[in-house]
């Protein structure tokens, strides 16, 4: 059986409040030891790999990406989200049900754990569909799929817009012990292209107003109280101030801080509407980029709490679905091979928060929220899911290079400090950037698997 020694690293495990220069033992899929190793063994098999200058964190943890399989394949396939995962530094990602056709049944979870297996990269774990084919009409085969294994439940792309068949999934998922993850958008209000203003009105562009998402968080924190506060609701990719100062109010008591979460992506950290300007479609988001009081007001609930998770919402597009007018254009961004750094620069740059606390949110903090308890830790006995980041290490961001099958990037050309160097999954090293750090065992064909990983993938 063969070992990793990761040494001379910063070990930062929020999950038991770890932060010291240490050394980490990964055997058998699993952690080993945590603690200084007077004699790192690099006999044999054994490698051992110099994390000098570096974070060593539990495998980050992306609890909102769309990897489009089954039925988009020319946008993305599991196995090459799986690829842009490792690419970024993470270990395990939860895709979306909104594939075609959408991930209602249990034999279509089933199918993701399947592809994903062979694919042998970061680990994948599909959330099912609330309603019958996101229609908002039926719920899903909710008990099925938790019991194939399904993480949680979302409709994502759209809201479950129907009141009453909220309250009825809150009911039926609170039963499953599974979470719901809404996306917050009265459809009566929303479905707009850009945020709504004078700005939108100047470019001719149909405006998308905060309120459709204050509005659904409102109506589901109350439901969910009305029913005893039984459920785990989570928002997804919070885009509205006002939707933070109402998750805020509604986590401000025990049951609150239990049952509601809420999350936030890196576009709507950095950009705003003034970016729609120049009618780049690479700038439409659902929900859409808002304004730099908007931003302020999510990095205050990231400093203060009310916001648990930050996640991707990684939304491969083909050039066709792109390259068109904006109003035309499909809505959405890639963003699991460059969030790393795009998070740092939002959040640790710019003093809201600390490398501890960010790597909470993308470690711990999704683990806890999809029940994957051997995940986003480094106790002994958990899963051997490391990433080592190098956060001095400054780059240009080319989402020419990118294995993720498509380019729809808005922070394409940035330049960035921060990166994953290493991801490990299983105990397995999955991306050597720098393979020179590793002695002993199969370092070379670490180097060779690596740079094959990060070839392009074919569009």
């Amino acid at each position: 059986m063969s070992r990793l020694t990761i040494i001379n690293g910063r070990v930062i495990d929020p999950g038991s409040g770890l932060d010291e220069q240490t050394d980490l033992v990964l055997e058998g899929g699993k952690v080993a030891s945590l603690g200084k190793v007077s004699k790192p063994d690099d006999a044999g098999e054994n490698r051992v790999l110099d994390a000098s200058g570096c974070i060593v964190c539990p495998g980050l943890i992306d609890v909102h990406v769309h990897l489009r399989e089954p039925g988009q394949e020319e946008k993305e396939t599991i196995a090459t989200g799986a690829a842009a995962a490792v690419a970024g530094g993470f270990t395990s990602v939860c895709c979306m049900p909104n594939t075609s056709p959408a991930l209602d049944d249990d034999a279509r979870i089933e199918f993701v754990y399947r592809q994903a297996q062979r694919a042998g990269l970061a680990n994948v774990y599909p959330i099912g569909a609330i309603t019958r084919g996101r229609g908002g009409k039926e719920l899903a085969e909710i008990a099925l799929m938790a019991a194939s294994g399904a993480v949680g439940f979302s409709d994502d792309g759209v809201g479950v817009a129907s009141a009453g068949m909220m309250a009825k999934a809150l009911t039926y998922i609170a039963m499953t012990g599974k979470v719901l993850m809404q996306h917050c958008e009265d459809p009566e209000l929303g479905g707009g292209v850009m945020n709504a203003g004078a700005l939108a009105t100047r470019l001719g562009l149909a405006g998308w107003p905060r309120v459709a998402e204050e509005l659904m968080i409102q109506r589901d924190v109350l439901l969910n109280r009305a029913q005893g506060s039984k459920a785990r609701y989570h928002a997804q990719h919070l885009s509205s101030g006002g939707s933070v100062e109402l998750l805020r109010k509604a986590r401000s008591d025990q049951a609150g801080r239990a049952t509601i979460t809420a999350e936030v992506s890196p576009h709507h950290l950095l950009l705003t509407e003034e970016s729609c300007a120049t009618y780049d479609s690479n700038y439409k988001m659902n929900p859409p980029l808002r304004t730099r009081r908007d931003i302020d007001e999510l990095i205050d609930g990231v400093k203060d709490g009310t916001i648990t998770v930050l996640a991707t919402d990684h939304a491969p597009h083909t050039a066709e679905d792109k390259q068109v007018e904006f109003a035309a254009a499909a809505y959405g961004i890639i963003g699991l091979e460059c969030a790393l750094p795009l998070y740092k620069k939002a959040l640790i740059d710019s003093g809201a928060i600390d490398w501890p606390r960010l790597i909470e949110m993308m470690t711990v903090n999704g683990a806890d929220l999809c029940n994957l308890t051997s995940k986003g830790r480094l106790s002994v006995g958990s899963d051997a899911d490391v990433t080592v980041i190098d956060p001095d290490h400054t780059w240009t961001i080319d989402s020419n290079q990118f294995a993720s099958r498509s380019r729809n990037c808005p922070f394409d050309g940035w330049s960035v400090t921060g990166r994953a160097i290493t991801t490990i999954v299983g105990g397995e090293v999955k991306l050597a950037l720098d393979p020179g750090r590793v002695r002993g065992g199969s370092g070379a064909n670490v180097a060779d698997s690596a740079q094959a990983l990060l070839q392009p993938a074919a569009v």
